[in-house]
């Protein structure tokens, strides 16, 4: 068998068994050089596996050989193949961009651990993304958060430490219900493997363990993906971790949770539950319409830069969640769509806000006044990925906002109220976007402060590039619409 036929394992595996030959790596950058040469082997393994995918070709890996249901599968479709782009590459950005400062905010002696555990994490959602078994999903889950909580907690902030106790309850709280719904449905079908769960339900007399089993999932992976009101881990995560970090959990973390709300809900429940679309819309649509219209005003009056976005993160889960929730073509592909986009937009920010903080000792609004005279660069490429959020045509995020207002269209009177939070919410983020730019702009630095510069080469070239990445999806969407639509259209096929 080629090397090739063996990518949608190696992509689990080369980032896991690098993990701990990293931690024994004492020599200085040699850590973080490993760490960025599996990251970038993963990303690149990624692209090949999209590029099949678009060929139209859905990839299924036995391992050991054992057929499903009986063994363990790998399968790799439109949908993960984005998810996977979206992982690996802010992984491997992250990784690029953010050697100087995460010198400044990791003890070089800690720094081999550090690195480990983001392996640990790049592998655990990597391997969430590609199993189709749903214990594995739990099992990867369980990697990835455990070494999750071990980064955000590793900077020099000691608040850290109790946003991240908050973070591994609730992350707790989420996994345990996960299982629980999950052993519900083992209990009745004798299967793991999410495709033979789907062919096996139908055929169950007794549907309600199984109504309760689609409760606690959705409940569980909505506390992982931070969907409103379940998201006050989030904020202080972001916050108090070390802004490379930030850059990485932002862009990918919660998107993977609710790849794989999506896909157990669409594959598994929606085809075999009576009018479980009608259910999986009604407990959705107002969760999402309600992030995103509170995270958007949180965010208006958040002072500090890190938790304002983080904020605006939930609002934009929000977005993800509207268009899931109206079960149809374009809204699936809307939602899937500003996965990617959002992750570009997120990315960006928080890497302009990294660039920052190579400058600035703390990341408040306030202390940011004047710093655009002093850093145009840095604060450029920031108001660039703002345009995005926002929604502003030519950007990446116009593109899923467009595509999810022509979805809620569809939806009758409902549809004109959607459209009108989306609309609201996107001149919200203009009034908080804003509110920095005016700051870095028009404000007056205080008397003695420190006086900026521009952060090293590398971390500024690298946020510029996912600034530009913006624009660039944002003219020329066809990748992401591609791969989304034939996940969309994938999802519903399974649903019907």
């Amino acid at each position: 068998m080629s090397l090739a036929a063996q990518l949608p394992a190696l992509q689990v595996v080369v980032p896991m068994l690098t993990a701990p030959l990293v931690a024994f790596l004492r020599l200085p950058n040699l850590a973080w050089a490993g760490t960025l040469a599996a990251s970038a082997m993963a990303f690149a393994m990624a692209v090949s596996l999209t590029l099949t995918v678009l060929g139209g070709v859905s990839i299924d890996y036995a391992m050991g050989g054992w057929p499903a249901p009986f063994g363990i599968v790998l399968a790799i479709d439109a949908f993960s193949a984005l998810l996977l782009l979206v992982v690996t590459g802010a992984s491997t950005l992250a990784l690029l961009a953010g050697k100087a400062s995460l010198d400044r905010e990791i003890a070089v002696d800690r720094q081999p651990l550090f690195f480990a555990g983001w392996l640990l994490v790049l592998a655990g959602l990597s391997g969430i993304v590609v199993t189709g078994d749903a214990f594995n999903i739990f099992v990867f889950m369980e990697i990835s958060s455990l070494a999750t909580y071990m980064l955000v907690a590793g900077g020099p902030d000691r608040r850290a430490l109790t946003s991240v106790f908050k973070y591994l309850i609730m992350g707790t709280i989420g996994a345990t219900f996960y299982l629980i719904g999950v052993g519900l449905i083992y209990m009745m079908t004798g299967t793991l493997n999410l495709a033979d769960m789907a062919d096996r339900i139908g055929a169950v007399e007794d549907v309600k363990p199984i109504l309760v089993a689609a409760g606690f999932i959705t409940m569980g992976l909505a506390l992982k993906a931070a969907v409103f009101p379940l998201h006050a881990w989030l904020p202080n995560a972001y916050t108090y971790a070390p802004n490379i970090v930030t850059v990485f959990l932002a862009a990918c973390s919660t998107k993977v949770a609710l790849y794989v709300l999506l896909r157990f809900d669409f594959v598994v429940f929606q085809g075999n539950l009576a009018q479980h679309d009608l259910q999986f819309a009604g407990f959705l649509i107002p969760l999402a319409l309600l992030g995103i219209v509170m995270g958007s005003i949180a965010a208006v009056f958040e002072r500090n830069l890190k938790r304002l976005l983080a904020y605006s993160s939930v609002a934009q889960i929000g977005y993800i969640l509207l268009g899931a929730g109206c079960v149809s073509l374009l809204g699936l592909t809307s939602g899937i769509v500003h996965m990617f986009n959002h992750a570009l937009t997120k990315g960006a920010l928080f890497l302009a806000v990294a660039c920052l903080g190579m400058s600035l000792a703390r990341l408040r609004v306030s202390d940011i006044a004047g710093v655009g005279r002093q850093m145009p660069w840095t604060m450029a490429a920031f108001v660039l990925a703002g345009l995005s959020l926002i929604g502003v045509p030519g950007t990446a995020g116009f593109i899923s906002k467009w595509y999810l207002i022509l979805a809620a269209l569809e939806q009758g009177t409902l549809g004109l109220f959607m459209v009108a939070v989306i609309i609201g919410s996107s001149l919200l983020a203009v009034v908080y976007i804003w509110r920095i730019v005016e700051t870095a702009y028009f404000g007056e630095r205080e008397a003695g402060a420190t006086v900026c510069a521009e952060a090293p080469l590398p971390i500024l070239a690298l946020t510029w590039a996912a600034a530009l990445a913006n624009l660039y999806f944002g003219l020329r969407p066809q990748l992401p619409v591609e791969l989304a639509t034939q996940a969309a259209r994938a999802l519903l096929g399974d649903a019907l």
